[in-house]
């Protein structure tokens, strides 16, 4: 067949309506086109300068969604543009941009983190691009060969060079291709109308497009792509096309395979275009970096915006902190004003619902009205974007030629007056070039009967189809008129057989006046009567239908079809009460048993879909080693279900239900029950890896499953969360995943007692375990709270007992250290070091590999909280309250509260080992100087080799000084001894005389004027030197000392009796006369001695 054609009055018509382009200043899109004159929008049409209105039914490009002329738009602009009219970004920002953009990341459920205001959607994606490769560059390390960029072929991100070259589109590419980007190659777009071959699953399908992506990512280098880039519907290229299911979580498994961002393009299809605020809702998947645009603002102004992810940017924040990207209007403070209050407006007046509620009535109409045109290939779309592709051929899809411009012919055919209605043309869905479309996106606040407007176009005979209907309605009501007149006649014929009969006509004539007046009252109004009948009377006569369609349920009669049946008796049943007639009572009771049987299906039929898809468990172990991502509802069944919680929740608020809805019951009942059984395996064993062999084992690190159960339970409860967001309302949204996680939290309160019990148990080696209990369980309540703004009280509430263990731990251990040094029975004779040291330091060692929560605990205690014998008892004061991600960081608080523990720690050690020492050392004060002075060199290297080095450094000298000192007193007590033979108290009258006139003293000459008693108390003094000096250095040599002890402690002694030795023997060495019986050791002998002390 040939394309519609306008005929010519129509043609005719239209040019009278236009402004030539060619006596315009404006450089059009057409220089030789004309141009209707628009004087305003109302609501869902267009004014034209004539006075005629056009509904717009695709609102522009897919850009008007909540109509035209609103005033709360127009006052929000007015205001801003009063208040601040334009920002200079570089220095200021303005209120109207933070709220826009901090609504804008609220609504993304936690999966974006920033949001950065242009103008439209090719700066969108200019500035998207751009994003993609500096995330690169600021990785650790950087990786700048990553500049290759995948789009898909019939695609189309912009019109700008950047936004051009990304996109597909090949008429829009072709006059500008030299000058385009050479990093950007496509693959096939998933459009399972051309793209999808005969017989051909959807499963095999995404498997082969999926293929090929992964192909191009080889070909062209794994390690050089920034980014895969597609619209999750597509929209002008394309005309409305969705990805078939499971596409998008394809393509995200392939980059995320090969480290590169997925970005999508949401400027067209997005803002609730489709049914849900953000398109990839409906995918499962969500992007690293989301580009939107036209439903933003919804033509209020310019506007358009990119979310980035917390992946891009957290990356951004650690390494320069700056985006290298900028315009002079950017986050202009007028359109983030009119984009604030549009989205205001869609939450506010619950227009999404609307979308969802209309939308099977939009594509159904138009599957009806033209899905059987020779013309029309294929109709696809979602929510209220829908595209109609027109073909030559119906059988061979064959498109027309590009220079017959179907599309735009359709388009100026709904402008006429006969019409009346905006739609969007497109092309190229075929190979770039050929092809025709066109788009129907009227605004979501649209009317139900306005709906049905776009589908006048293709009804060629609906109008005559309406007329004979009308007809046949007005010749029955002919008929009952009829009869209700020959009624009439009969009533007043026997009003004059009682006349001629002359009974009591007195009597009689009274009321039958009265009557008759009646009479004629109801003949007046008769009209109204039957009407007010008929009316009565449509539930009574359509029950039948209803009924038939109640009783197949909805599998059989189909659930749309099925919820309309359903509404239409419940406003039956509504009318029939209002009216209060005895004789429609037997009717109502019918209606109220079918509409109650009705919803008792609804809910079966809820249960029976989601048990269908619901899995008795999953194994989260296959989804966390793979880095998948954990699976949610098919988008089909969750529009299904939707629907069907939409009505039964609906119902059950209007009947004054409270509570949990029947629906939300269901839900909770099933999908609880696969969480639970889903995450008992990594329940039971996080339980079971706390058991271990040796139980003088210390914890490390990692070693238990709570760290696996946690991740496995955040990837559960966040893929049920989105469920729930997708099938009931947001005030339903907490409530429903309370009670779904329920079950899972109480097994996950039973293991964390089960954990708790053990680490009471065993406190000394496996209190680590409740340091990164607190960490890991804290970080997922964050993690969640964040994300859905619940379950943090159940988590606090569980993690207490474990936390307050965590608290108690700090002043248990320095009591059981100075408890097990008290127990010692002995010390050793060669003053060796005990292993409670080395273990004491080891346990600090490892308190830094948990310094993250231990920080957290530590400011919660307070600067020497732990010294408080009744710490256990209080559990530190903490109370229930989950500490926030912040508390974890390991600021100069919690690092230098720690370090006074570890401070207090060695010291409560080291008095209680000096303590012990001298009840069982008693005297034996060189043993003691060795086992203290051993101590503190095993403390202070292993401060040293360790990780406590920078917590400690700064204390390390005046901590261990004082020890280090006490301990070289004790040891060096029996110098004192020893120096005492030492002393000379022998006074001559000769002074010190020197031989040969060099300055060295003459033991002969001084011994010469000594008495014979003197010299004898001189060899005594050497005799008795000899016998100690040689029993202190067996006993250095004996002890065990560590190597630096020895050292210290030999250089202690060598600097206390040498220089006593050698004053000493200079002057009274000739007492022996060279004979080695008194004087055993010359200065040289005695200092090699002293050497072999080291």
């Amino acid at each position: 067949m040939v394309p519609v054609q306008l005929n010519e009055s129509a043609n005719a018509a239209l040019d009278r309506e236009k402004t030539s382009a060619a006596d315009s200043a404006v450089l059009h899109r057409h220089l030789d086109a004309s141009f209707l004159s628009l004087a305003k929008g109302e609501g869902s049409y267009l004014v034209l300068e004539d006075g005629r209105k056009i509904f717009d039914g695709s609102g522009g490009a897919a850009v008007g969604c909540i109509g035209w002329g609103n005033q709360r738009v127009a006052e929000a602009v007015t205001r801003q543009i009063l208040d601040v009219p334009y920002c200079p970004t570089i220095f200021y920002t303005t209120k109207a941009q933070e709220d826009l953009c901090r609504t804008l990341v609220e609504t993304s459920n936690g999966h974006m983190a920033r949001a950065y205001i242009v103008n439209s959607g090719s700066e969108a994606m200019e500035a998207a691009v751009k994003l993609a490769r500096q995330y690169y560059l600021e990785l650790d390390p950087p990786q700048p060969q990553r500049a290759q960029f995948i789009s898909r072929k019939q695609s189309y991100h912009g019109i700008t060079l950047g936004a051009l070259a990304i996109g597909g589109h090949a008429a829009r590419r072709a006059k500008f291709e030299p000058m385009l980007m050479k990093n950007v190659t496509q693959v096939s777009p998933c459009f399972e109308y051309r793209g999808k071959t005969p017989g051909e699953s959807d499963e095999a399908y995404v498997e082969r497009l999926t293929k090929e992506l992964d192909d191009e990512f080889q070909r062209v280098g794994p390690d050089t792509v920034c980014a895969f880039v597609a619209e999750p519907v597509v929209g002008a290229a394309l005309g409305c096309v969705p990805a078939v299911p499971g596409y998008f979580k394809a393509v995200r498994a392939v980059c995320e395979n090969y480290g590169a961002l997925l970005i999508l393009d949401e400027v067209m299809c997005g803002m609730g275009r489709t049914g849900t605020l953000h398109a990839w809702e409906q995918e499962g998947v969500a992007p690293d970096i989301q580009t939107i645009g036209k439903g933003l603002g919804g033509g209020y102004q310019s506007i358009a915006g990119v979310l980035a992810g917390h992946r891009v940017v957290d990356t951004l924040a650690k390494g320069s902190s700056v985006f290298v990207h900028g315009h002079t209007y950017q986050g202009h403070p007028a359109g983030c004003a009119a984009a604030l209050e549009v989205q205001k407006i869609i939450q506010e007046e619950g227009l999404l619902n609307n979308v969802q509620e209309l939308a099977p009535i939009l594509s159904n109409g138009l599957v009806e009205a033209v899905g059987g045109h020779p013309n029309v290939g294929n109709i696809r779309g979602r929510g209220f974007f829908w595209g109609i592709e027109f073909v030559a051929d119906k059988e061979t899809a064959t498109p027309f030629p590009p220079e017959d411009h179907v599309a735009m012919d359709i388009c100026e055919f709904a402008l006429t007056k006969d019409y009346g209605v905006g739609v969007y043309p497109g092309g190229g869905s075929v190979d770039g070039i050929r092809g025709d479309h066109i788009i129907i996106s009227p605004p979501y606040n649209v009317s139900r009967d306005d709906i049905q407007r776009p589908m006048a176009v293709g009804l060629s005979g609906g109008r005559a189809a309406a007329d004979e209907e009308a007809r046949a309605e007005v010749d029955v009501l002919n008929s009952r008129l009829e009869k209700t007149t020959q009624l009439t006649k009969k009533i007043q014929a026997c009003l004059g057989r009682l006349e001629e009969t002359g009974k009591a006509v007195r009597d009689v004539a009274g009321p039958l006046n009265g009557e008759t007046k009646k009479l004629q009252l109801l003949g007046n109004n008769i009209e109204s009567v039957i009407s007010a009948i008929e009316r009565l009377r449509q539930p009574a006569d359509s029950k039948n239908d209803e009924e038939r369609i109640i009783r197949m349920g909805p599998d059989k009669a189909g659930l749309s079809n099925y919820l309309a049946s359903i509404k239409r008796l419940n406003k039956a049943l509504g009318d029939m009460k209002a009216s209060n007639l005895r004789s429609t009572k037997q009717t109502v009771d019918e209606l109220q048993r079918l509409v109650k049987s009705g919803n008792t299906q609804l809910e079966n039929a809820f249960d029976k879909l989601l048990r269908l898809e619901t899995p008795r468990d999953i194994e989260p172990l296959h989804f966390i080693t793979k880095n998948k991502a954990f699976p949610t509802l098919t988008q089909e069944l969750i529009t299904r279900l939707g629907l069907i919680n939409e009505y039964v929740s609906g119902v059950y608020k209007r009947q004054g239900g409270s509570g949990e809805s029947p629906i939300a019951k269901i839900y909770a009942e099933l999908r609880s029950q696969r969480l639970s059984a889903s995450l008992v395996n990594l329940a039971a064993a996080s339980s079971n890896t706390a058991k271990k062999k040796n139980p003088d084992a210390i914890y490390r690190t990692g070693t238990n499953g709570i760290g696996t159960y946690a991740q496995a339970m955040e990837g559960l409860f966040l893929a049920e969360y989105e469920n729930i967001c997708s099938i009931f309302t947001r005030e339903d949204w907490g409530p429903v995943f309370q009670a779904t996680c329920q079950p899972a939290l109480l097994e996950l309160g039973r293991t964390l007692r089960e954990l708790n019990n053990h680490i009471k148990a065993h406190m000394n080696t496996d209190c680590y375990l409740a340091y990164e209990i607190v960490e890991i369980i804290s970080g997922l309540s964050n993690n969640l709270e964040t994300r859905t703004g619940e379950l943090k009280s159940s988590f606090a509430g569980f993690l207490r007992p474990v936390r307050d263990t965590a608290k108690s731990s700090l002043a248990e251990l320095l009591e059981d250290t100075k408890r097990r040094v008290n127990a010692l029975q002995v010390i050793p004779a060669d003053g060796a070091p005990l292993p409670i040291v080395s273990e004491t330091m080891q346990r600090l060692q490892s308190m830094v590999d948990f310094l993250r929560p231990i920080s957290s605990i530590m400011v919660s205690l307070g600067d020497g909280g732990w010294r408080s014998t009744s710490a256990s008892a209080r559990g530190g004061g903490g109370g229930d309250a989950i500490p926030s991600l912040s508390s974890f960081d390991i600021g100069a608080d919690g690092k230098e509260i720690f370090a006074h523990y570890c401070a207090d720690t060695i010291d409560a050690l080291m008095s209680a080992l000096e303590g012990r020492a001298r009840v069982l050392l008693q005297q034996r004060k060189p043993v003691m100087g060795v086992f203290l002075a051993n101590s503190v060199a095993i403390i202070e290297r292993m401060i040293r080799d360790s990780d406590l080095a920078p917590l400690l450094d700064a204390r390390r000298g005046p901590l261990l000084d004082t020890w280090r000192k006490k301990a070289a007193s004790l040891y060096t007590d029996t110098c004192k001894d020893i120096s005492v033979h030492l002393f000379d108290v022998i006074h001559t009258s000769r002074g010190r005389p020197t031989s040969g006139g060099q300055n060295t003293i003459d033991s002969s000459a001084i011994l010469k004027g000594l008495s014979s008693k003197d010299k004898e108390n001189i060899k005594t003094k050497f005799a008795a030197f000899n016998l100690s000096f040689d029993e202190m250095v067996a006993r250095h040599k004996q002890y065990s000392m560590e190597r630096e002890v020895k050292q210290a402690f030999a250089k202690d002694v060598q600097n206390m009796i040498e220089p006593l030795y050698n004053r000493f023997w200079d002057r009274y060495h000739e007492v022996d006369k060279g004979k080695g019986k008194y004087v055993k050791y010359d200065k040289s002998a005695i200092a090699a001695v002293f050497l072999t002390l080291y």
